[in-house]
């Protein structure tokens, strides 16, 4: 009995609940969110994978004004890859999450690291300025070669 496209791409997307669900809703805290994977079709090759959020926002954690960003996720798949609407309702989460912008990018790398295991993984915030000061937060895995 031969395998059918059809049947190949359902195992592939095992675990899938949110795309294609016109009942998914923004979860109310990160912690709640749900990020879901799908498998890598090409483990064996080093490909990059570019994520942008231009709009990504929170709250500040003493102010509770909002906090905008352009959020940037780059990773080198493994086994896995982040499914994007999950990703989105995931980072909508942070809408009314209050924490500072260096703890809300180092969450999200976290989760991202957990959720996928990639070989090289990049979360870059770019928050507008508030106060005159714009703020930028990296978060690197493995790190990059030759810093101090």
């Amino acid at each position: 009995m031969s395998v059918t496209r059809k049947q190949t791409t359902r195992r592939r997307l095992d675990g899938i609940t949110l795309l294609g669900n016109p009942s998914s809703q923004t979860p109310k805290t990160p912690a709640s969110a749900q990020l879901e994977t799908f498998k890598n079709l090409f483990p064996d090759r080093d490909y990059t994978i570019s994520l942008d959020c231009p709009d990504f926002t929170s709250l500040c954690p003493v102010t509770s004004q909002p906090d905008f960003a352009q959020l940037t996720i780059g990773y080198v798949p493994n086994r896995k890859c982040i499914e994007t609407k999950s990703l989105k309702l995931y980072l909508a989460s942070y809408r009314n999450e209050r924490a500072f912008n260096e703890e809300i990018v180092n969450r999200i790398f976290g989760d991202l690291l957990t959720a996928c295991s990639p070989r090289r993984l990049r979360v870059e915030g770019r928050f507008a300025a508030r106060g005159g000061i714009s703020l930028s937060v990296v978060a690197e895995h493995p790190e990059a070669k030759g810093r101090q």
